[in-house]
């Protein structure tokens, strides 16, 4: 199970990766998502929420596009049991309308059902900064 997780996990994040750097589909992520899937973030984001289905994950990455024009992996490190993964990220991500770049890491906590991901739950670094490069106060 953890072999085939991480399989589905890197395929999606190549994916997301693709969509908000190079403008690709949703269709190559959404073959990696359960038909039930569930994003929670933090609600002080602009795209803070719970987003649920193909459509609520689709509008969500709407909602983070329109934030965010670039994201980069410097560094990522993975705890995996059972159906679940634990995700260390430090990276980058551009604001679309400030052009600031923010440098920050973030954990996720990521379910897994039958080779599919179910559930993502982020936890920020620093939600404030994240909202201080995605304003047009410098």
């Amino acid at each position: 199970m953890i072999m085939d997780a991480m399989t589905t996990l890197e395929a999606f994040y190549a994916a997301e990766a693709a969509f908000l750097t190079e403008g690709a589909g949703f269709e190559e992520m959404a073959r990696h998502l359960a038909d039930d899937i569930v994003m929670d973030q933090a609600p002080s984001l602009p795209y803070g929420g719970r987003w649920q289905g193909h459509a609520g994950f689709r509008d969500f990455l709407t909602a983070m596009e329109a934030s965010w024009d670039g994201l980069w992996f410097d560094e990522q490190r993975f705890l995996a049991e059972g159906d679940r993964i634990v995700v260390y990220s430090r990276g980058r991500l551009r604001a679309r309308r400030t052009g600031r770049v923010l440098e920050t890491s973030l954990l996720q906590w990521i379910s897994f059902r039958d080779g599919l991901i179910t559930e993502f739950r982020p936890y920020y670094h620093d939600t404030a900064a994240v909202l201080a490069v995605l304003s047009e106060e410098a």
